[in-house]
């Protein structure tokens, strides 16, 4: 069986710190392990845009391939237009567009525009250049109407001319194979990574996943509560915990597994010697 292909998140730093260790530390420790790309994260309505268009064209300046996130947000067809002449002329070949939030205070005076006619008009304006994929949720989308919308939503990003979708982090494996069942027998025929985030802090994952609809098994819960503040042991059962999750997709066949890193080379480095990778 072939190797998964893998893939590593970040988001842009707040900080010129932040950023000098991410990209002179960060980096070249995680690219040792071999990933296929890194993947950089855009805010809200474009809010990261200077800061992800830097960390994106540095890394790839080191030669390392790099795919950006993307969204239209607040901006109009010339600005993001615009983005993409960059991206190329960085020789950036890859994209991860998604439909993205607005900032806060925008309210309803902007139109959210939608991932499909995102993928769409990167293809009508760039052509094939890009290698660009989509956000795919299987424990499915919070404000999705049903389970059945959101794959066939799924579905219109693929056919818009998206080359794969990279899942949301999810803890339940049964859920992604479902899901992938289901999309299969919706005609979709693309690959679809399953998105993994490392447990570090558990306070920050279980708020975080209330937000975005990620379910956290009952039974993690409550091992994670019966460890108190004894960081360690929250850090190896976590470890043990998302090793044997990755285990479980490798060994299923799952095309590749996507690192939500939250900048740190633990303990994404970890789970990937415990693999054997």
């Amino acid at each position: 069986m072939a190797n998964p292909r893998i893939s590593f998140e970040y988001f842009p730093p707040k900080t010129a710190a932040g950023k000098d260790k991410l990209l002179n530390e960060t980096t070249p420790e995680l690219n040792a392990l071999g990933p296929e790309f890194f993947s950089v994260t855009y805010g809200a309505g474009g809010t990261t845009r200077d800061s992800t268009l830097g960390v994106v064209s540095t890394i790839r300046d080191a030669g390392i391939d790099v795919a950006p996130h993307l969204s239209f947000g607040g901006d109009d067809e010339d600005a993001v237009a615009a983005i993409l002449e960059t991206y190329k002329a960085r020789g950036i070949q890859r994209l991860v567009a998604l439909r993205g939030d607005m900032p806060s205070g925008m309210g309803t005076a902007m139109q959210l525009v939608h991932a499909n006619d995102l993928v769409a008009f990167i293809r009508e304006r760039t052509g094939d250049h890009f290698n660009i994929e989509v956000a795919a949720y299987p424990e499915i989308h919070p404000e999705s109407k049903s389970y059945q919308s959101d794959i066939a939503f799924l579905k219109q990003k693929l056919d818009a001319g998206a080359d794969g979708a990279i899942t949301q982090y999810f803890y339940n494996v049964e859920a992604y194979f479902y899901y992938l069942d289901q999309c299969t027998a919706a005609g979709i025929d693309k690959p679809i990574y399953a998105g993994i985030m490392p447990i570090t802090n558990y306070e920050n994952l279980a708020r975080f996943s209330r937000n975005c609809g990620a379910e956290i098994p009952r039974w993690i819960c409550q091992r994670m509560e019966s460890f108190g503040d004894d960081q360690e042991s929250i850090r190896q059962f976590g470890l043990e915990v998302v090793t044997q999750l990755c285990q479980t997709l490798i060994d299923s066949g799952c095309p590749g597994i996507h690192f939500y890193t939250m900048n740190q080379v633990e303990p994404t480095r970890a789970i990937y010697n415990n693999l054997g990778l």
